[in-house]
């Protein structure tokens, strides 16, 4: 969020991260200690990023809505701005992927909701981390981790190098020992500019399709630190719902909103010019 020059993680999960698999729990827990004792590091990695890789391709077929809520707290954790929009993913007639803005009301004071912030909420806060995207992180492994009713793989994500026009995730994601996917996210995406910054970020998957694993909920909770001493409690919000596949032989069409044009999609390592 942008500090207008003219005038900690938040650890509170609504959802429980379950799978529905008709295999004992007992028989689960030896699994995946066997699983643990013959992977190493560097071919968990190349197992997870392919599945990502698998999911990423998948996530492009379905049609979802998204509400986003932005909050500046006071000192005692109240609410006393807010802004919040309903996003929406879709396909057109002719089958191409959009995303629009299906309402946006509210308005944030003490700091303004960049462009930069959206396109984050929207594109980059589901952290998808592909084969291809490998070189341009180091992952370093941290051990394993139960989370809820899960087994996990820990790895700690910064990237390489800072690329001017790039942005990037930076923190710590948790890897399903079974289905070598991410399905959890703690951290923020990186740079931070001179006037605009952004809060650290927790991501939650579940599995919406019996098989993958999808973003469902995301919060933030942090102080943001501009310069002359100048900070700003911030929250975000971010849940995700009407998960729809789009079949080759099926449309799902939408009427254009009055006034609304579509917004276009940008690559995920991309971002607007600061």
């Amino acid at each position: 969020m942008a500090h207008d020059v003219n005038h900690s993680g938040y650890n509170c999960i609504p959802i429980s991260m379950k799978k529905i698999r008709l295999i004992p729990l007992s028989l689960l827990f030896f699994a995946s200690l066997g699983a643990q004792a013959d992977l190493s590091p560097e071919e968990i990695i190349e197992r997870f990023a392919a599945m990502e890789t698998e999911f990423r391709e998948l996530w492009q077929q379905y049609t979802y809505t998204q509400k986003i809520v932005f909050q500046v707290l006071d000192d005692r954790g109240e609410v006393k701005e807010q802004r919040e929009m309903w996003v929406e993913v879709y396909f057109t007639k002719d089958g191409q992927r959009k995303t629009r803005t299906l309402n946006d009301r509210g308005r944030l004071r003490s700091v303004r909701v960049s462009q930069e912030d959206i396109d984050d909420a929207i594109h980059r806060q589901p952290f998808v981390l592909t084969t291809d995207q490998l070189p341009h992180y180091k992952v370093e492994y941290r051990g394993e981790e139960q989370v809820d009713e899960l087994y996990t793989y820990v790895f700690d994500i910064e990237p390489r190098r800072l690329e001017k026009g790039k942005r990037y995730f930076e923190g710590r994601i948790w890897v399903d020992d079974l289905d070598f996917q991410i399905v959890r996210s703690v951290g923020k995406v990186v740079p931070d500019y001179r006037d605009n910054k952004f809060p650290k970020f927790e991501t939650l998957r579940q599995q919406v399709d019996g098989e993958y694993w999808f973003p469902v909920w995301t919060e933030a909770d942090d102080v943001l630190r501009f310069g002359r001493g100048r900070s700003v409690r911030v929250r975000e919000l971010i849940t995700y719902d009407n998960f729809r596949k789009f079949e080759v032989n099926t449309s799902i069409r939408y009427e254009p909103i009055e006034g609304q044009e579509p917004e276009p999609e940008p690559e995920q390592d991309e971002a607007p010019k600061p």
